[in-house]
């Protein structure tokens, strides 16, 4: 997912750090937010960031100019909402482009729209949804994971189909998911099943933190009291 440096065309490049820069100044006022009303939670954070990066940076080549990996967006997402996790995604996405050569500066402001925007906006909402419908916190979590991941290179496509329409935006669009599709899909499983079992130890070690983050079923925050 990560587009590489110096591959996009400086007007995308722009266009993607504007869109990008609000949610991210948010995200740093949310986190100032919730870790004042919540201090325990600061260990959380931490460990949601390095969460994303850890499974992030195990990159497969896939699309020229780009690659396919897990993302750990939906994780944090879930937890501290998708403008939370915008900041993590700068810092991750700094961090790999600065020491592992992987993504790049240029390209920034389009990786983190990706995987720190759109994924996790759309783990959040999926997440939110099951949630509420009273179905299993894990369930949840898995689905929140499997779409984050998938949507994330959903958006890197449009993202590449509208810098390089060739020979139409739609041609080049089903070009990149077909690509993409092939080594993606698994890995979403994948995430998705690694995060629940993250999430039931989470669960399991530290109820209370989810309860007052507003994170668990109604019949789940029953059940731990």
């Amino acid at each position: 997912m990560h587009i590489m440096e110096g591959f996009l065309p400086p007007m995308w490049c722009l266009l993607w750090f504007i869109l990008s820069i609000p949610v991210v100044v948010y995200g740093i006022i949310k986190i100032k937010k919730v870790t004042e009303e919540i201090p325990e939670s600061k260990a959380l954070l931490a460990v949601s960031g390095a969460f994303m990066f850890v499974l992030s940076s195990l990159k497969l080549p896939s699309v020229t100019g780009s690659c396919s990996h897990p993302t750990g967006n939906g994780f944090g997402a879930v937890i501290f909402g998708p403008a939370v996790t915008s900041v993590l995604a700068i810092i991750v996405l700094l961090f790999q482009a600065v020491l592992l050569a992987h993504g790049g500066l240029t390209t920034l402001g389009a990786n983190v729209f990706s995987m720190g925007i759109v994924g996790p906006f759309v783990a959040w909402a999926v997440y939110k949804g099951i949630v509420k419908s009273k179905i299993s916190s894990s369930i949840a979590i898995f689905f929140a994971a499997f779409f984050g991941d998938l949507m994330t290179y959903v958006t890197t496509s449009f993202q590449l189909a509208l810098a390089f329409p060739d020979p139409t935006f739609e041609g080049s669009l089903i070009k990149f998911l077909g690509i993409f599709a092939i080594t993606q899909i698994p890995l979403a499983i994948a995430e998705g099943l690694l995060t629940v079992v993250i999430w039931n130890a989470l669960k399991d070690a530290k109820p209370k933190i989810l309860e007052k983050l507003n994170l668990l079923s109604s019949k789940e925050v029953g059940a731990s009291k």
